[in-house]
């Protein structure tokens, strides 16, 4: 796919239905560096926080009240929505 938003779109629709690991999507998040040298660089730091807690609360079983798996596929699809917005005033 050559359109990096549609790519990491995709990706979390795989995760929602169960074809993608967490560590496959972050790290499919984590390989989009052409998105990321396109986009200041408080993007990355942004998105790899959210990344680190969508990796550690992985590793409890029942969603965490520090780490909702819900909210931070949410906070993902916030932050994929502000960087497609971002680049089309770039």
């Amino acid at each position: 796919m050559n359109n990096p938003i549609l790519a990491l779109r995709q990706s979390l629709d795989d995760f929602l239905r169960q074809q993608m690991t967490v560590s496959e999507l972050c790290r499919c998040w984590r390989n989009n560096d052409v998105l990321l040298t396109q986009l200041p660089p408080q993007y990355q730091a942004v998105m790899e926080n959210i990344l680190l807690r969508l990796e550690s609360g992985s590793m409890f079983t029942e969603e965490s009240c520090s780490f909702s798996q819900r909210d931070l596929i949410t906070e993902l699809q916030t932050w994929l929505d502000k960087a497609h917005a971002r680049l089309q005033v770039i």
